[in-house]
């Protein structure tokens, strides 16, 4: 597996070795050893959530906050996304600055966020199909978000805001300066 981290405090890009021939393909989706190997962090997996959108779909950015936020490793197993996390973390030399990933089923890259960190994606394809595999159970009451087009944030979905497509509880998150980060 090749690890590299991103332009964020913590958060690694993995590459999984994939072995293919005639039939098909084979990787490992995660092990634990070697993700602690590459990366320094154990992640134990709690919940493993899927989700399958279709294009132009922009979900986010979410995060849990106290005892419940959320580590995830985020994969691609149909179609592809523009990822995104923010870092969150007050405390941190990256606080408020964004990396962007494009996870596929062609590239099977994996994307580790650790707690502290806003997520989202957007659909590039005409769907896609997420796994996310996570280290806390979800809780309805730590569930928060921040506004996708956060001036402040400035992230580049590299599409234009009438051709997405937001749930509603999507389109009225707060934005960043309004929200209390509690990690």
């Amino acid at each position: 597996m090749k690890a590299e981290e991103t332009n964020i405090k913590d958060a690694w890009v993995l590459e999984p070795d994939v072995f293919e021939d005639e039939r098909g393909y084979f990787y490992e989706g995660f092990n634990a050893r070697k993700f602690k190997e590459a990366t320094g962090f154990n992640f134990t997996v709690k919940q493993i959530n899927q989700s399958r959108s279709s294009q132009g779909v922009l979900r986010g950015l979410h995060f849990q906050t106290g005892e419940k936020a959320q580590a995830k490793l985020v994969s691609c197993i149909e179609g592809e996304v523009l990822d995104v996390a923010v870092d969150l973390r007050e405390n941190s030399s990256t606080f408020g600055q964004y990396a962007l990933v494009r996870l596929s089923a062609h590239n099977k890259r994996h994307f580790y966020i650790p707690k502290g960190m806003a997520h989202g994606f957007l659909v590039l394809t005409d769907y896609a199909k997420l796994m996310y595999q996570v280290d806390e159970l979800y809780s309805k009451e730590n569930d928060a978000g921040i506004i996708f087009n956060d001036p402040d944030l400035n992230i580049s979905w590299g599409v234009a805001e009438d051709k997405m497509i937001l749930s509603e509880k999507d389109q009225n998150l707060p934005l960043l300066k309004n929200v209390k980060l509690d990690f």
